[in-house]
């Protein structure tokens, strides 16, 4: 007996040990993530010094000020170098990085594409534009961490996207931060740290590409890439007063060379999601947005990955001034949204109106049904067992530990959990109140549940169709979240969410600002119930006094073009104002 109780403490002492030895060595590697960011962040500061010596005469503010288009010009007519423009926006990036963490790690291979596009016997659309990437689109020779340990291992291959922007003669620059996992829209990871907003520090830009939103409106990159599966462009856009579109997940085909996101499991990933991810821009303004999916929509494209479909971009429909049939809400009757981001979508269509357009009511179906019974459903098909298995060595931001510590109750638990609290919230719209209990149990019930999101896109088409719409005008998340808040409210993406399950391209215009009078009005608000959910909405919104806020302008499937008319017409109607 007393060998079997020796024998069993050094079996426990072993075990303890090596959890030891193993956090000890994830730790050594996230600091030397770290050390090798600052080295590179040092040793692009040091370039840039190099280059002020070399050309003391810069204008720097008026580079800086230039929209992308006319920054384009200015290279193409070459009155401005791209070597120039380089260190202007690695100067400025430098600085926004400082102040909002949003840096991931700098591109030194940049001066080399420098020299590249020097050589290439024509020009580019995007000749000598610096372009800033999220974490996880890869890049020759450089990590894709998606703010995971598990990943600080491998060097990535050069993404379809990154070859096509190179020989469109952008200089891709920058890697930027995310959330660890990208299952988030906060922007904190423990490898890198929280990244801020730059029009107030105690606000999140977003995510999961929030170090683009970050970077961009700090002026510290004119064009960025992000990617988008329930929102991760829109939610920095909105929250950061940018412009961000979400195309068709297959127009800008993402595969070959770039993690798949959220989920990180090779088993999971070889099988088709019935939430695609998708790939696109971000910027200050929606002509940038265009110029980028012109630039992206090209032969290059089509050869380097036939599977995208050979659908170049349409000028035509994007410089169109026919007046529209839009199809409007301010609600989608899940989660209201504070009362700023009602009022500017009331000012816009009444703006569009004026503008001779024919606003016509539009309410999205079943939306409860479909962030439970779709949408979580997808990525919690196993109750969150893939998705746990990506926390190496137990490593959870902060951000995160909410979720987390949800998946990892038993189902049988959130079963009784949830019969035990249902009296408590029978108030409650269906759905707020069985967060990420839905799972798949069988592969018949996968396959049911890809049949139920094709019946839904077939309704939602059918409801827009009969309506006659050309687009549609909605609310979208914001105004930004204090830091820390995302976390807190997974359900309310439902604005974001939706257009995902459906696959339609949706993009974000900021119109307005939080007004005193928002802020006033915030203080009534009561949401649907005036429940723990609407209160803490409350709380992750106020205090945004001058913050941005955006609308949401969606098209069907294949329509890009026209949604970025439409979002152009609503970002013009909004200057006006």
């Amino acid at each position: 007996t007393s060998a079997a109780i020796i024998l069993l403490g050094g079996s426990v002492a072993t075990v303890v040990v090596w959890k030891w030895l193993g956090k000890k060595m994830i730790q050594k590697k996230m600091e030397e993530a770290r050390r090798s960011r600052d080295e590179g962040l040092k040793k692009m500061a040091k370039a840039v010094q190099q280059f002020r010596e070399q050309v003391p005469r810069v204008q720097t503010d008026a580079i800086l000020s230039l929209p992308l288009l006319g920054l384009a010009g200015r290279l193409h007519e070459g009155s401005l170098s791209p070597r120039t423009v380089l260190y202007t926006y690695i100067e400025k990036a430098l600085e926004v990085n400082q102040q909002t963490n949003c840096l991931r790690h700098f591109i030194p291979e940049c001066e080399e594409q420098l020299q590249e596009i020097q050589q290439q016997k024509e020009k580019g659309l995007l000749y000598g534009i610096p372009v800033s990437i999220k974490d996880h689109i890869s890049h020759k020779g450089h990590l894709s961490t998606c703010g995971l340990v598990q990943c600080l291992d491998t060097r990535m291959e050069d993404s379809v996207l990154v070859k096509v922007l190179k020989r469109q003669g952008a200089i891709p620059f920058a890697m930027t931060n995310v959330p660890q996992s990208l299952f988030s829209y906060d922007c904190s990871n423990p490898i890198f740290g929280q990244t801020l907003n730059p029009f107030n520090h105690k606000k999140s830009p977003g995510g999961s590409s929030g170090g683009e939103g970050a970077l961009i409106a700090g002026g510290g990159s004119i064009l960025g890439i992000g990617s988008d599966v329930a929102g991760s462009i829109r939610l920095p856009s909105s929250f950061c007063g940018l412009c961000g579109l979400k195309p068709t997940a297959e127009r800008l085909r993402w595969v070959l060379g770039v993690w798949h996101i959220y989920l990180l499991n090779v088993d999971i990933c070889s099988h088709p999601t019935p939430v695609p991810c998708a790939l696109g821009p971000m910027a200050r303004d929606v002509d940038s947005l265009a110029l980028c999916m012109k630039a992206l929509l090209c032969e290059e494209m089509f050869q380097l990955d036939p599977s995208v479909p050979p659908i170049p971009f349409n000028g035509e429909v994007y410089c169109s001034s026919t007046p529209l049939r839009v199809g409007y809400y301010d609600t989608d009757g899940y989660f209201p949204l504070p009362p700023c981001m009602r009022r500017v979508v009331k000012e816009t269509r009444n703006a569009l109106q004026a503008a001779g357009h024919q606003m016509v009511p539009f309410s999205p179906p079943r939306i409860p049904y479909v962030m439970t019974e779709l949408f979580l459903k997808t990525f919690f098909a196993d109750g969150g067992r893939a998705w746990l298995d990506v926390f190496t060595g137990g490593i959870v931001d902060p951000s995160l530990k909410p979720q987390v510590n949800s998946c990892k109750i038993p189902r049988l638990v959130k079963k009784l959990l949830a019969l035990l609290l249902k009296p408590l919230v029978s108030s409650l719209p269906s759905g707020r109140d069985q967060e990420m209990i839905s799972t798949c149990r069988s592969v018949k019930e996968m396959w049911n549940h890809h049949h139920q999101m094709q019946v839904y896109r077939s309704e939602f088409i059918t409801r827009w169709k009969e309506l006659h719409l050309d687009v549609v005008l909605c609310p979208v998340l914001g105004p930004a979240f204090t830091t820390g808040y995302p976390g807190k409210l997974l359900t309310a993406i439902s604005s974001t969410m939706l257009y995902n399950v459906l696959n339609f391209p949706a993009g974000v215009v900021p119109v307005s600002t939080v007004t005193e009078a928002d802020e006033e009005e915030l203080r009534l608000y009561q949401g649907c119930c005036d429940d723990s959910w609407d209160r803490t909405l409350k709380e992750a919104v106020s205090g945004a006094v001058g913050m941005p806020v955006a609308v949401q302008c969606v098209a069907l499937p294949w329509q890009e073009e026209l949604c970025l008319r439409f979002m152009k017409e609503v970002e013009t109607l909004s200057r006006e104002k």
